[in-house]
């Protein structure tokens, strides 16, 4: 099947601003690639990471080289090996299965050999900030079942506190986003601790995480930039609990599958993540978290405005994707 390649750049605006322990920022830059056979359609969006080496150009360069051997009849299966994980192949991975549900007029997840799909329970992120406005924005979203709440910098126990305080039914996760140190790594934990913290997020940077093996995690810890695909799990025991499974990452649907089996394998506790960025990117991971103990697919709702058949959030439910967005 010889197929054209469609690529678009799209920067869509946050509300407000989106804070982490690497920074803030204003808006969500996603590449989106589009794949055509002459009849039928299929759309992946991706989100360029520098954390991970990624930026727009760098994505885009890595795409575009897949141009002669989609040409060429290259599929889903064989770009697995053409290209290595990252955001560049789950733009085009999730595009071809997007394709092959459109061209075979069938839900990808019966395409997959999967259940069809129900609605989740998402967490919905409270960036980083203060802690009086961590407290509001906590009290404001207080009636949400589940909040991933973001840490990372100096003072983050006078900041889970705060929001303890003004979200006193949600369950609560913590992501520091490699934030923390040996230095404050019990006293974080303590903290999290007296708030009645469910998971922790990667709490300390890849590969400098040892001291997560020699401590009583009071806390299941959960590996996020520790783990990419099937690969990175050998480097995960007796430090990880959990292991937070996102498309851009694994390189597309079709690998955090295989990764979410290996998961279970290995008996990881499994969440599933997203990027901030529209509702296309995050489509495929509802497929993939359907497996998932902890779901944290608010990315769309940070957006001042979604894509139109984006997905349906009521409450703290998100809904499957309809064909006309994804699937």
């Amino acid at each position: 099947m010889r197929l054209t390649l469609a690529l678009a750049v799209e920067r869509w605006p946050i509300a407000g601003s989106f804070g982490i322990s690497r920074g803030t920022k204003t808006e969500a830059v996603v590449v989106v690639a589009e794949l055509s056979d002459g009849k039928a359609r299929g759309r992946g969006e991706c989100v360029p990471y520098a954390r991970y080496g990624e930026s727009v150009e760098s994505i885009m360069t890595q795409i575009n080289a897949m141009r002669p051997q989609l040409a060429a009849g290259l599929d889903r299966h064989s770009l697995q090996t053409a290209m290595p994980p990252g955001a560049a192949r789950n733009a085009l991975d999730c595009a071809f299965w997007d394709l092959e549900a459109k061209r075979s007029e069938r839900p990808v997840h019966a395409l997959a050999g999967l259940p069809s799909p129900h609605a989740l329970t998402t967490a919905y992120t409270i960036s980083l900030g203060e802690p009086a406005i961590m407290a509001k924005a906590a009290e404001q979203a207080a009636s949400r079942a589940l909040l991933k709440i973001k840490l990372g910098a100096e003072g983050d126990a006078a900041r889970i506190a705060a929001v303890r305080v003004a979200a006193p039914n949600a369950i609560l996760i913590v992501d520091a986003n490699e934030g923390w140190d040996e230095s404050n790594l019990a006293d974080n934990f303590a903290a999290c601790a007296e708030a009645a913290v469910a998971l922790i997020e990667q709490p300390l940077p890849e590969r400098n995480d040892q001291a997560l093996a020699q401590m009583n995690r009071p806390i299941p810890v959960c590996a996020d930039e520790s783990v990419h695909d099937r690969v990175s799990f050998a480097a995960l025991r007796g430090k990880y609990d959990a292991v937070n499974i996102k498309l851009d990452k694994a390189g597309g649907l079709t690998e955090a599958l295989a990764t979410v089996t290996e998961a279970q394998r290995q008996n990881f506790t499994i969440m599933v993540g997203c990027m901030v960025a529209t509702s296309l990117a995050t489509a495929p991971a509802i497929l993939l978290a359907q497996q998932a103990r902890f779901v944290d697919l608010d990315g769309p709702l940070l957006l001042s405005k979604d894509r139109p058949d984006g997905l349906r959030y009521v409450d703290s439910l998100v809904y499957p994707p309809l064909p006309a967005l994804w699937g």
